[in-house]
């Protein structure tokens, strides 16, 4: 019998020393921690322009993009939460092409290995291309809370807010001093002087065409634009794509309190955003706007101090 009831005193204790299923009454703070969100984005704006410069979706690292950033929630009234969060993500990338110089003969775009033209000579340049990805987006977060366990809930909501997006590349000719030599046999003509080459993304190499048949700078522009290659332009260039967007982001989380005044939220949703064309500014005036989408699956986790 008294076995009986030490086990019975010992079972009740361990159980109520481990807390009840439920709170007993809704919990009122807040907390703030270091957050990290992980973006898969099916496409980002003026991604045709990396396209065009031999850059695939693989080598930006957009599949996941990762934000680092913070944020916070406080309770405002029963199981109704309000927050706000803040990351900036970015992705860099860079290709670099040997420069050949050949004389074209047959008349076709482009070098050809098979035919007139002659065999290409190797310069000391190399044609450089940098480009980066910016994403910076500030937010507020409206939540509903359930409670699963007394250190346990799941949490649904959403996150509304705006953004900015900004794509940089640089185009260049290194060594910069020496890149006159690569154009010499190039017309400098109307408009001006524009060294045009074709870039085979494949061979990674940019071929210059000596012209001996003296075109002017329009039909050589025309030449290499009946390739399939990008054209580019042997002075260097700097592209900025740029644009603000409005932000929507509804998901589902999880917030386990590990520690007293310290826990981890976990979350995942979907991320809808775009940019009107009348949002972009481009320096480039060849480009032509047109609308974007900012889609793709998010996950993103906190580690909070707070209650």
């Amino acid at each position: 019998m008294k076995k009986t009831l030490l086990i019975f005193i010992f079972a009740n204790a361990l159980g109520f020393s481990q807390g009840n299923i439920y709170p007993r009454e809704t919990n009122y703070g807040g907390g703030v921690g270091l957050s990290a969100m992980y973006m898969v984005l099916d496409s980002i704006p003026g991604q045709y322009l990396l396209k065009e410069l031999g850059f695939g979706s693989d080598e930006l690292n957009i599949k996941p993009l990762v934000f680092y950033g913070g944020e916070g929630f406080a309770q405002m009234s029963g199981p109704w939460r309000l927050g706000g969060y803040a990351g900036i993500g970015s992705a860099p990338v860079s290709n670099s092409y040997e420069i050949q110089t050949y004389e074209n003969e047959d008349l076709s775009p482009g070098y050809q290995a098979v035919g007139n033209d002659t065999d290409p000579i190797t310069m000391a340049n190399r044609f450089k291309v940098n480009a980066r990805v910016n994403f910076l987006m500030g937010a507020m977060t409206f939540e509903y809370v359930i409670p699963v366990y007394r250190d346990l809930e799941v949490t649904t909501g959403t996150l509304m807010g705006v953004g900015g997006y900004s794509l940089t590349i640089n185009q260049s000719v290194t060594p910069m001093e020496a890149y006159s030599s690569v154009g010499e046999h190039l017309p400098i003509n109307d408009p001006g002087p524009n060294h045009y080459a074709y870039l085979d993304t494949a061979a990674s190499v940019v071929y210059v065409d000596k012209n001996k048949n003296n075109d002017n700078a329009g039909d050589l522009r025309d030449f290499f634009d009946d390739h399939e290659g990008k054209r580019v332009d042997l002075r260097g260039s700097k592209t900025d794509y740029t644009g603000y967007f409005f932000n929507f982001q509804p998901y589902i989380a999880v917030k386990w309190q590990f520690l007293d005044r310290m826990g981890l939220r976990i979350s995942a949703g979907f991320n809808k955003g775009s940019i009107k064309k009348d949002k972009l500014e481009i320096s480039d005036k060849n480009i032509d706007a047109s609308d974007s989408s900012l889609h793709g699956f998010t996950v993103r986790t906190v580690l909070y101090f707070g209650l």
